[in-house]
This record gives C-alpha cells, sequence and structure tokens, in this order.
C-alpha cells in the first residue's frame, strides 16, 4: 500500500495461485497479525476435521430407570436463529431425567476477552448446555416481550448506559427502544436446570456424577449450516460453541484448549509459523496468525471440500462487507472472504474467481491503523478486483 494513509501502520499480503501452488505476492507474508474473526476460519477447519455431519447435541446413558445426561456445546438448542429441539423432544419422550454438568474445563469467557463487553449481543458466555443462544431477547414496541419468558420478571423499563448487570441477571430496556434486543445472560447449573423444566414440562434433577460406561449420542442439524451462519454474521458464540463441541470428540472433557492443541499437533503441525491461538472466534487480542498460515488453510479447505459445497459456506465479501446478494453491477461475484476487525484491524481472507476462470487464495491483513476502516476496505476491494480482472 503506497498511500500516505497507511505509512504508519502495518499490513500484509499473500496470494497464491489454488491449483499450481504457485506463490503469486508476499509482503510481510510470515509476520505475526491479529486476526480477529479470521480466526473464524480456523474454527470452521477444525469443526471439519473433527465433527460429524450432524452435530452431537447431547451425550446420555440410562441407569436404573434415570436417563442421565450432558451437553456437548452444541449451540443450537432453542437457539433464536436455528430453534432446534431435536433434544427437547427426545428429551421429552423420555422418563426419569439427570443432568450432569461438570464435563468441562472451562471459564465462561475466553482468554483477553474484552471485559466491557459482557451486557453486549456478540459476547455470550460460553457454556456445555447453551440455551437460546445464551441471550435474552427482549422488545418494548406495543408491549414487553421476553423469550425465554423466565426472565420477564428480572426485566426494567429505564434508560441506561448498560442493558444488564455485570454480576446478575437484572435487565435494562429504554421505554423508547425501538429495536429487538440480544442480551447475553449468565449461565449456571441452575438456571440452565430452570430453563430446560419449563421447555421440557418435567423435573430434572443435577448429577453428581455420570454413571460408567459408553455414552449415546443424540445428533442434531447440519453442521454446514452451522459454519455457514458462523462465518457470515461472524457469530462469535457459534464459533466458541463449535470449537467445545469438537473437543468433545477427542475427550470426555470439553474444553477449548484441548481442541486447540489437537489441532495444532495434527492437522495445523504442518504450519510454517506457529499460531498464537487461544479462542474460537478472535475476540481476544492474544490470537496471533500471519496471512501465510492463513493461506494454508484455505488451500487445505480447498483441498478437502468441493468447491461447490465449500462457496455454499463461505460468505461473499463486496466493498463495505459481507453481502448475501452481490453489489457490484459491473461485475460477477468473485470474492469468498472472512472478514476480521476490531478496534485499528481489519483483515481478509479466502478466495478469488478471477475473470480468467482462475482461483486465487490470498490473505490481506492490517493492523494498526489510525484511518478509517472504509478506506482500508476500499483499498483492498480495489486490489483484489485489480487481481480479478488481470490474473
Amino acid at each position: 500500500m503506497a498511500d500516505e494513509s497507511f505509512r504508519h501502520s502495518f499490513h500484509g499480503l499473500v496470494i497464491i495461485d489454488a491449483n499450481t501452488d504457485k506463490e503469486i505476492y508476499a509482503v510481510n507474508g510470515d509476520a505475526y497479525f491479529t486476526p480477529a474473526s479470521n480466526t473464524k476460519i480456523v474454527t470452521f477447519y477444525t469443526g471439519l476435521r473433527l465433527l460429524p455431519k450432524n452435530i452431537p447435541a447431547l451425550r446420555y446413558m440410562v441407569a436404573n430407570d434415570t436417563v442421565f445426561f450432558e451437553g456437548t456445546g452444541d449451540p443450537t438448542w432453542l437457539h433464536p436463529y436455528f430453534k432446534d429441539s431435536t433434544a427437547i423432544h427426545w428429551l421429552q419422550k423420555q422418563g426419569n431425567l439427570a443432568l450432569f454438568t461438570k464435563n468441562h474445563q472451562e471459564k465462561r469467557f475466553g482468554p483477553g476477552w474484552a471485559w466491557e463487553d459482557y451486557d453486549t449481543y456478540f459476547s455470550p458466555e460460553k457454556s456445555m448446555l447453551p440455551l437460546y443462544g445464551n441471550v435474552v431477547m427482549m422488545s418494548n414496541n406495543d408491549a414487553l416481550e421476553v423469550s425465554p419468558g423466565n426472565f420477564k420478571n428480572q426485566i426494567t423499563l429505564k434508560d441506561t448506559t448498560i442493558h444488564r448487570e455485570e454480576f446478575q441477571n437484572r435487565f435494562y430496556i429504554s421505554p423508547t427502544e425501538q429495536d429487538t434486543l440480544e442480551i447475553p445472560f449468565i449461565t449456571n447449573d441452575t438456571l440452565s436446570k430452570g430453563l430446560l423444566e419449563s421447555v421440557l414440562g418435567k423435573e430434572i434433577v443435577l448429577a453428581k456424577q455420570f454413571p460408567e460406561g459408553k455414552k449415546q449420542v443424540i445428533y442434531g442439524v447440519d453442521t454446514d449450516s452451522i459454519y455457514k451462519r458462523m462465518l457470515f454474521v461472524s457469530d462469535n458464540f457459534l464459533a466458541e460453541q463449535l470449537l467445545l463441541a469438537a473437543s468433545g470428540m477427542i475427550s470426555d472433557t470439553l474444553s477449548t484448549q484441548k481442541a486447540i492443541d489437537y489441532m495444532l499437533g495434527n492437522d495445523l503441525k504442518d504450519l510454517a509459523q506457529q499460531p498464537r491461538w487461544v479462542d474460537g472466534s478472535g475476540l481476544s487480542r492474544y490470537n496471533l496468525f500471519t496471512p501465510r498460515s492463513f493461506v494454508h488453510i484455505l488451500q487445505k479447505l480447498h483441498d478437502e471440500l468441493p468447491e461447490d459445497r465449500l462457496f455454499a459456506i463461505f460468505p461473499m465479501w463486496g466493498p463495505d462487507s459481507t453481502v448475501e446478494e452481490w453489489e457490484d453491477t459491473t461485475t460477477e461475484p468473485f470474492l469468498f472472504a472472512k472478514s476480521g476487525s476490531m478496534g485499528n484491524n481489519y483483515n481478509l481472507s479466502g478466495y478469488i474467481k478471477t475473470k480468467s476462470g482462475k482461483l486465487l487464495i490470498f490473505s490481506f491483513m492490517n493492523n494498526h491503523f489510525r484511518v478509517p476502516s472504509q478506506v482500508i476496505r476500499e483499498q483492498m476491494y480495489t486490489t483484489l478486483k485489480h487481481l480479478y480482472e488481470h490474473y
């Protein structure tokens, strides 16, 4: 980037031909950048390597006329978007139920997450058996509407700068608020038990331990639908839960770190620059990846997935952001890429389908700039469109 606006910031770009592995361009390709939500590309690859076609929704065992069950990290139970009730319907048909909640080594937030984001829609808590996306949805147009309804008595109509108390499930919505709010709630075993009992219409006991023996699995929605939603709207909650669910395929104890360690020691051990990788979403500034690492992972994705499936999952990207419909009326859709942004950082990694029919893989990382991010995005789009037209 020769523009004066970029003189004092840090930029890296690596481009290869997907079919020949030929490197077309590289600058700062081996340097570490804060990836932000580009981390979700690695989470996507982890899910593809470890998770089955349909996500494990719960694990269970029958002992002494009781069904003991535990969460798998599946994010879709009663989720506002997926609204999956597969496990709910199965549990409703069972007799005595005992929920085991100690199958994890996890804190509610990831390392390096911003503490002040506790009441923002993009920062729900992680949990082993998330319900309703671990958020309360509320609106106050004609009347106060709340989902799940269990929280209705904990909501106050009030003008305030926060939407929830930091350490208790006490929520606030302005009397003049026109939008539907999504506010994370604080999870705990008693709350999970109560929410489940409400929807099941039956009592559950909290089990102190899980019986010995082979656990059975109930499967939920197609994982591709979760990957697609995660990448398209850059959903942090889905990303974190997918990494937890993936860890359940290699260990009885759900753990983000176990999934990361496994991937770095196996499927990603051939990365030229080993990353610092700490979460599934990229919310943490502790994450460090190089452009070359992202290109390498994107090449793996292309090698291991049919293109029609890959590009049905990967989002299209236009000059402003991820798009459902292509915005540049002068060209065919040619950019399939995941963006990643946080204060002073904007990255984009993915694929370019060139006008000549070639497929390029790129990672374009930009850190520590002080210009508006729109300036960065416009410069990136100009560069990538030039590749589309001339390579």
